[in-house]
């Protein structure tokens, strides 16, 4: 596998899949005082459930997806910190434009903690749309979307570029 290479995860995978999880959420525990819930996920069942897709050899970022009735869900993005602005994250967003196209789904939901705040800098410049802000247990959560094109197969490109 290359490094820019994204698969489906398989169990040999779960380890890293934790690690990468927790490396890249543990800084927001202080800011938002609770475990963010990527952090508290199962990684076993959903590899075997096949929503999890990793790139880098070692593993260096994945993305957790559930296909729904209407949209793709994106439950969580990772990226390890060691290797921020390489294009992992970048890649990641670009594979899940392109996955929920493939499985024939005109647009892609996630949320994020409203602490989160680099969360609210990133998604709006690949085209997500803020549609609406709810608590949800102790969470303030940002919901997102993004439609796609159905005319192409990777989504969006960042805006202004």
């Amino acid at each position: 596998m290359t490094q820019d290479e994204i698969r489906l995860a398989v169990a040999a995978d779960v380890p890293a899949v934790r690690d990468v999880t927790d490396a890249a959420y543990r800084p927001f525990i202080a800011r938002i005082g609770l475990v963010p819930v990527p952090m508290r996920a199962d990684h076993a069942a959903d590899v075997a459930a096949g929503k999890v897709f990793v790139t880098g050899d070692p593993v260096t970022g994945l993305v957790v997806v559930e296909a729904r009735g209407d949209h793709l869900f994106l439950d969580s993005i990772a990226v390890h910190p060691d290797t921020h602005g390489r294009g992992v994250g970048r890649r990641l967003l670009h594979f899940v434009d392109a996955h929920a196209h493939a499985l024939g789904l005109p647009e892609v939901r996630l949320y994020t903690n409203a602490l989160m705040t680099e969360n609210q800098k990133i998604y709006p410049r690949y085209g997500y749309e803020l549609v609406e802000r709810r608590l949800d247990g102790p969470y303030d959560r940002l919901h997102y979307r993004k439609r796609l094109d159905p005319t192409h197969g990777d989504g969006d490109r960042p805006a202004g570029r």
